[in-house]
């Protein structure tokens, strides 16, 4: 199977592309990745047929504060710049991640099926939940139901709005004002952190968290047998900011070792109990007793997987949701605000409590309860083979 996996540059989604392009390499596919430059050449040493996603960089008339503007209408910017690289590719499938629906909007001029791929749990509004993003359980009572009713109906234009911009964008390209939608969704989470509903979409698979490593380096821990707290700043641009620093400035004194995971820099100067660097964060999380992190899914999901628990610091985006699941599951603390006392509150009560631990030990143990992404995608081109008679 040739297939074309086409991704943006934030780190939560490129990752999780070239993840899931390794996969299909292993399982003797020829994958070609489509994504941001900057991870171009890191694909390329990891084996990867890879290609610069053209279209990414913001115009004049992209209003980046409206979301919906901002996914639907470069994407069919997106669509038109990648569509003469993908007819050359000659792929026989296309797997678009939900950020870049370029991908599948120009799968679809082509005529080639496309499966969405969404980096975090499923986020489709449900009539058995709130909304998500409000971090709020499933209500219950009659009570809690009325809540949930009532917010989805606050969120209901938004979502309409959404709509109305898919079309418009489809419109510009020649494509039907109604969308079809993806031959299939992979969920790249791990149960743990999806939520049951009642409408769950048959077309949608949880898939386990799709990782990789953007180095090989292992970054050191300091000296010592006192308990090691990961820190891992959050990459997107909705991250909390300061919270390393609020961390080594809280944890001071405490007695505990830090290792800082930072995929840019780091402070130019740290105390001797603490070192920061780029390395592989699967090898520190075999070392580390807990993680501070902003809730995105990539780092909580690693950190569960793992089985660790987790002190998230959660900025914008999904970030307040997942940090949300995480506590309700049992294995995270969430500071809000952070300052440097509640952080390091929030690590001393992790690990003063067992019950932390467990519960991201229950998380891990269910990871594997998973379907297998490839095989999914070569059951969806086997359907639509079938269909066209081919």
């Amino acid at each position: 199977m040739r297939v074309a996996v086409v991704a943006g540059p934030d780190p939560g989604h490129a990752f999780p592309a070239i993840a899931l392009s390794l996969l299909f390499r292993q399982a003797g596919d020829e994958p070609v990745l489509f994504t941001g430059s900057r991870w171009v050449s890191d694909a390329r040493s990891a084996g990867l047929r890879a290609l610069p996603l053209g279209g990414l960089a913001p115009r004049p008339e992209d209003d980046d504060l409206d979301a919906g503007q901002r996914i639907h209408s470069r994407a069919a910017f997106v669509s038109a710049e990648l569509l003469a690289d993908l007819e050359a590719e000659n792929v026989d499938l296309v797997v678009s991640d939900i950020l870049t629906a370029g991908g599948g909007m120009a799968a679809e001029r082509l005529g080639i099926p496309w499966i969405e791929l969404s980096p975090h749990p499923l986020y489709s509004p449900s009539r058995g939940l709130p909304p998500i993003g409000s971090g709020l359980a499933p209500g219950t009572g009659f009570r809690g139901r009325l809540r949930d009713t009532v917010m989805r109906a606050l969120t209901a234009r938004s979502i309409a709005q959404g709509r109305t911009q898919r079309s418009r964008a489809r419109t510009s390209i020649g494509l039907p004002a109604s969308d079809p939608g993806p031959a299939a969704r992979l969920i790249a989470t791990i149960p743990a952190l999806e939520v049951e509903r009642p409408d769950w979409p048959d077309d949608a698979h949880v898939v386990g968290p799709l990782l990789w490593e953007p180095t090989d380096d292992v970054l050191d821990a300091p000296d010592g047998n006192a308990p090691l707290v990961m820190v891992a700043p959050s990459t997107a641009f909705t991250g909390a900011e300061g919270m390393l620093e609020m961390a080594l400035k809280g944890l001071d004194g405490s007695g505990l070792r830090v290792v800082a995971s930072v995929l840019d820099g780091g402070p130019d100067v740290l105390p001797n109990w603490a070192t920061a660097g780029l390395g592989r964060q699967d090898e520190l999380l075999r070392r580390a007793d807990v993680v501070v992190c902003g809730g995105g899914h990539g780092m909580l999901a690693k950190a569960l997987v793992h089985g660790v628990p987790v002190v998230t610091v959660p900025g914008g985006g999904d970030q307040w949701e997942l940090a949300n699941r995480a506590a309700r599951q049992g294995s995270a603390v969430i500071v809000r605000p952070p300052t440097a006392t509640s952080i390091a509150d929030a690590v001393a009560d992790v690990l003063g409590d067992p019950r932390f631990a467990r519960a991201a030990a229950t998380a891990a143990s269910g990871a594997t309860s998973v379907e297998d992404p490839v095989s999914v995608c070569h059951e969806v081109l086997a359907r639509s083979t079938r269909g066209t008679g081919r």
